[in-house]
């Protein structure tokens, strides 16, 4: 038996994380990734960038800060490979490569920027066959806080892929241009799941995951659409101090989760989806996945 230990730093919209992961490998066995560690730090880049189209200066210190504690922790455990990705809220700004820069002096740490489509084949690298069954459809939604990557799947292949600048952080800052995107959208879904019969959502990101945990069901178990919709409802009666006090979400948590939500309903009503399956995976977990297949 094998064990070595990979870490994956996503640099999001709305949060940066540091995901450790024990990568176990036997002769003749499947390999085994096992989180030994996630840390999340709520930096909201994208407050920045889709606000004033740049990264302001604090929250640049901020993310040397978080770097340099994400290589302490790396450090501690033993890590021997990392990846470190940048999405949209980095990719749009017009001083990101300047602070990528300013990021690798300071702290040793190379920052990738990635496109949406990078982003989506990283994500399709984790392992989906616990959910896709070949004689189904499938429509995969992954939502971030500035972009939000649509693949549809049929017969076991991928029909379609395309990222949307349209994101969470973006819709709380009212973006007219989130307008034209959901427009932009609709089409898309409706186009390209046109005639798909059992027809399905995957979704994926921290909102969904969260939302599928609040439900109360078991790994693996889908939600409905009819759920999701009174759950949405019930979320958005609630102020944003009762979602954080009485549900416990955390303030970057409690705000994103309402356009979130909004984004899973329209994907399902557009492509007629009456169910969401949640396997809990993301970014972080498509970089490991690509630093084992790349060893």
């Amino acid at each position: 038996m094998e064990i070595k230990k990979y870490a994956a730093i996503d640099i999001g919209s709305n949060a940066i994380r540091l995901l450790i992961s024990n990568i176990i490998t036997r002769k003749g066995e499947e390999t085994q990734f096992k989180k030994a560690s996630l840390v999340r730090v709520p930096i909201r880049l994208g407050a920045d960038t889709f606000v004033t189209g740049k990264i302001s200066l604090e929250n640049k210190k901020r993310m040397i800060d978080a770097l340099n504690a994400f290589k302490l922790l790396m450090n501690v455990y033993d890590v021997e490979k990392y990846r470190a990705c940048a999405t949209s809220a980095m990719r749009e700004a017009t001083n990101g490569l300047e602070i990528i820069e300013d990021i690798y002096k300071e702290t040793g740490v190379q920052i990738e920027l990635i496109d949406g489509k990078t982003e989506a084949e990283i994500i399709f690298s984790t392992d989906l066959t616990e959910v896709i069954k070949d004689d189904f459809s499938y429509l995969y939604v992954d939502v971030g806080g500035g972009s939000t990557e649509f693949t549809v799947f049929s017969n076991g292949k991928v029909v379609n892929s395309k990222s949307f600048k349209l994101g969470t952080v973006r819709l709380l800052n009212k973006k007219e241009s989130s307008k034209d995107q959901l427009k932009l959208i609709e089409r898309w879904i409706k186009e390209n799941t046109k005639g798909l019969k059992r027809l399905s959502l995957i979704g994926s990101g921290g909102n969904i995951n969260k939302i599928h945990k609040m439900s109360g069901r078991a790994h693996g178990k889908s939600l409905s659409y009819i759920y999701l919709y009174a759950h949405y409802k019930f979320l958005k009666q609630m102020s944003f101090e009762e979602r954080v006090t009485e549900l416990s979400l955390n303030p970057d948590r409690a705000d994103v989760i309402i356009p979130a939500s909004k984004i899973y309903l329209n994907a399902m009503k557009w492509s007629g989806a009456t169910k969401i399956y949640v396997p809990k995976i993301g970014l972080a977990d498509g970089i490991i996945k690509t630093l084992h297949q790349k060893q």
